[in-house]
């Protein structure tokens, strides 16, 4: 039997409050969310642990293994507010940044800034990017609390907007006083993933690591890669995190748009080739924020990270303040199974030429290859920590991985990854032939596999060994 091919690349869905309304998140989990982010720079923390006590008392009455993932706020740099909220800024005109001045008194000629090393870290010539790069300011001279500038791109500046320095340079650190306090939200929810904002190096990564060890936190470590600095030393970073994301915003206004996407191709290829997931993000669908359809370049967009290899899309504003939460991720599923019917997704070249480093790599990796050669239906894979799985979504393939794991924090951590299903299954005690048993079993029971179909069994021959993985076997099903 040729069994219906699920979509393989995952959905990251952030909630807030288009999500909140009646009904909408258990319909948005229903139409195929396998993420959902809740975003520390907007709300209290008291409204993420509702959402995420919501989304676990949905998953468990469907059924469902849903990730959720907790992003930090960061070291966001800001201007402050406006005395009258907004102001008018004309091309060529003088205006000032005060890290000193009030706050609250911002005006047509001056504004505050919360980071107050910000006089001390920039130079005349710099070009300072507010508001996602809408508004371009020059520095003209730095006189000891002021920075003096002159406006090349004006326009609207309301409160709060964002400041970013092009190239990158400025020294905030990674992790906020409210990033360590949300940490211990993260651990009181149980989340499963963790994002850290804005990291330099990797040393922010492993310290990140420290909170959350301490906070007695499981979750995994996302990097969100969106400073110019980041990409020097991408593989570190890549190294000391267990996902990383494509954060185009903010990326995008420090090196510039136009060298977005090769680096966004470059960040999903270091990754895949490091055994790491990688998430793409960043107005992926925004227009359909207040429309039900996309534009043809959003779904080109989508499709293209598809073919990148991502192992999940992202919505924000799209699912969190939208006017069509349900309608957007029901279109980004489309478009992914649409991009991944494509020769491109389903072959690769993955570690082709390449020596394995542990028998775990070269089980799972040997497993793809056979199913990518012969006529399999399904690859089952038993896994303590979810290494293996996550090996073989490395390479890819139209053939499921199901993730036969026995731990639920387990089965949420692989739904990030591309290609995999978890499956809540406790290893048989019994021999191997028991063991194919109830697997083929199991399968049979969740209308995965019927007679005569052949599926793929990798397990290791020691119970609940981490990095166990050793064997490999070729089943049909009775």
């Amino acid at each position: 039997m040729q069994i219906a091919q699920p979509r393989r690349t995952k959905i990251v869905a952030t909630l807030g409050p288009a999500t909140d309304a009646e009904g909408v998140l258990e319909e948005l989990i229903q139409a195929g969310v396998d993420v959902v982010r809740l975003n520390f720079s907007h709300g209290l923390a008291a409204e993420q642990v509702k959402r995420a006590q919501a989304v676990r008392e949905i998953t468990k009455r469907l059924a469902r293994h849903v990730a959720i993932l907790v992003d930090l706020q960061g070291p966001k740099i800001r201007i402050g507010q406006f005395k009258q909220n907004k102001v008018w800024l004309q091309d060529d005109a003088e205006f000032a940044i005060d890290v000193a001045m009030s706050v609250t008194e911002g005006d047509e000629r001056q504004v505050a800034c919360i980071y107050r090393q910000l006089a001390n870290e920039v130079s005349l010539g710099d070009r300072l990017l507010l508001d996602d790069g809408r508004i371009v300011l020059q520095v003209e001279a730095v006189k000891g609390t002021k920075i003096h500038c002159k406006v090349l791109v004006g326009g609207e500046l309301s409160n709060n907007k964002g400041i970013n320095l092009q190239g990158g340079g400025l020294s905030a650190s990674a992790l906020t006083d409210k990033d360590k306090a949300d940490i211990l939200t993260a651990a009181e929810i149980d989340a499963d993933y963790v994002a850290v904002s804005f990291p330099r190096n990797a040393a922010d990564m492993h310290d990140a690591r420290v909170l959350l060890e301490s906070a007695g936190c499981q979750a995994h470590l996302v990097a969100k890669i969106e400073r110019a600095e980041a990409l020097l030393v991408l593989e570190e970073i890549i190294d000391a995190s267990d996902a990383v994301m494509v954060a185009r915003g903010d990326l995008g206004v420090e090196i510039g748009d136009a060298n977005l996407p090769p680096a966004q191709k470059n960040i999903i290829r270091l990754a895949r080739q490091r055994n790491t997931t990688v998430i793409t993000a960043t107005q992926m669908m925004e227009s359909m924020i207040h429309s039900p359809i996309p534009t043809r370049a959003e779904v080109f967009d989508v499709a293209n990270a598809v073919a990148d290899g991502t192992d999940a899309v992202m919505l924000s504003a799209e699912t969190s303040v939208g006017k069509y939460p349900i309608k957007t991720v029901r279109a980004m599923a489309e478009i992914c199974l649409q991009a991944e019917r494509q020769p491109s997704s389903t072959h690769s070249k993955h570690r082709v030429g390449k020596q394995f480093d542990r028998i775990d790599e070269a089980i799972a990796l040997s497993a793809m290859y056979v199913a990518n050669h012969a006529d399999i239906q399904a690859i089952a894979a038993y896994s303590v920590s979810g290494s293996t799985p996550l090996q073989m979504s490395r390479l890819s393939s139209g053939i499921p991985i199901f993730a036969m794991v026995p731990d639920e924090h387990i089965c949420r951590r692989v739904c990030l990854y591309r290609g995999v299903n978890p499956v809540l299954m406790a290893r048989p005690n019994g021999n191997e032939v028991e063991l194919v048993e109830a697997t083929l079993a199991k399968l049979k029971q969740l209308q995965i596999v019927s007679a005569e179909d052949m599926v793929i069994v990798t397990a290791g021959e020691t119970n609940a060994q981490h990095g166990g993985t050793n064997t490999l076997k070729i089943v049909q099903v009775d």
